[in-house]
């Protein structure tokens, strides 16, 4: 069966057109995994990529910027990521730059996030290494919350302990909810704070009041509290008065030898109040004084009308009402 000139052609632009496509599909894998376009190389190390593979996305900032060349695991607890990054977003990446393994999305592929570390960096140069930063796995979250819903029992637990104990009337806060007696004295109890607090605050403004008058000047506890010379002056009375007591208790010792001695019979004091004939004598002596007095007032009397004095008891009659008049002006005025 001879091909006609028509299959041919149709054969040719099939084959035209599927080598196309193909060259096409392999340009743009390829210009996604960064093979025909300048690359730079850079590494970070980590402790667990979680999952991350060949070819994966390497994002900077939320773009992507390459995708990761290599996986080696150096040991136990390292394991080195190699990335090609486009050329032209290298120059904005500084040396304190952060990588981290995570997740495109909650279900995507695993994909590694560089963050800015700040214009204090230096440029990065190929072959660099970032530094990394364990970022917190769903597994390690699960196993937080396993541990955090077991304490929460533990807590749920003991708190319905502590509930059934108040219940029961057991421990102090149990006699207090279920006590009414130990309810009202506590109640009491309060009451008589209250007032005590109301009496403290009461004293506190009477202190404030008398810390007030100190502070005036005319008070004399702020003169003695401030004013040094007063001081001096208030400490000066009071040894003057210390020694004043000094001088009445001596003087009060005096008198009290003085009394023991007329109460044993001593000195003149004691002879005149023992003495009875004495007292007679002193008795008769006063009388005549007295008669001698009254015949003296009588001589002065009778001096008064005799012609010889009487012109001086005149005058100094004259005298004596001049002056009593002058003393009477003188309240008047």
């Amino acid at each position: 069966m001879r091909i006609s000139n028509a299959q041919k052609i149709k054969l040719g632009m099939f084959v035209l057109i599927t080598g196309f496509i193909l060259i096409l599909s392999l340009y743009l894998i390829g210009k996604k995994q960064n093979l025909f376009g300048n690359t730079f190389k850079i590494t970070a190390v980590f402790n667990n990529v979680s999952g991350l593979k060949l070819g994966n996305n390497v994002r900077y900032a939320g773009i992507n910027v390459g995708t990761v060349k290599n996986i080696l695991m150096l040991n136990d607890t390292m394991i080195c990521v190699d990335m090609n990054i486009e050329e032209d977003i290298v120059k904005h990446m500084k040396t304190n730059a952060l990588a981290i393994v995570g997740s495109d999305g909650l279900v995507g592929s695993m994909v590694v996030n560089i963050i800015p570390g700040g214009p204090d960096g230096l440029p990065l140069q190929q072959g660099d290494t970032l530094k990394s930063m364990r970022k917190v796995s769903t597994a390690d979250m699960m196993s937080t919350l396993e541990i955090t819903n077991a304490n929460a029992a533990e807590l749920t637990r003991e708190l319905l302990e502590i509930t059934h104990a108040i219940n029961e009337g057991k421990g102090t806060l149990g006699l207090l909810v279920n006590d009414e007696a130990m309810g009202a004295d506590l109640k009491e109890t309060m009451g008589n704070l209250k007032t005590a607090s109301a009496e403290v605050a009461k004293v506190l403004d009477e202190i404030k009041d008398v810390i007030s008058s100190v502070n005036n000047e005319e008070n004399l506890l702020h003169v003695l509290l401030k004013d040094s010379v007063s001081a001096q002056q208030f400490r000066s009375v009071m040894g003057n008065l210390e020694k004043s007591s000094e001088d009445i208790n001596l003087v009060i010792g005096n008198l009290n030898e003085v009394i023991t001695n007329v109460k044993d019979g001593e000195g003149a004091f004691n002879y005149v109040t023992s003495d009875t004939i004495l007292v007679q004598d002193i008795g008769e002596t006063v009388k005549n004084i007295k008669k001698g007095s009254v015949m003296l007032n009588e001589n002065l009397e009778a001096l008064r009308h005799n012609t010889f004095f009487r012109g001086y008891f005149k005058k100094q009659e004259k005298e004596r009402l001049r002056e009593e008049k002058k003393r009477q002006k003188q309240k008047e005025q």
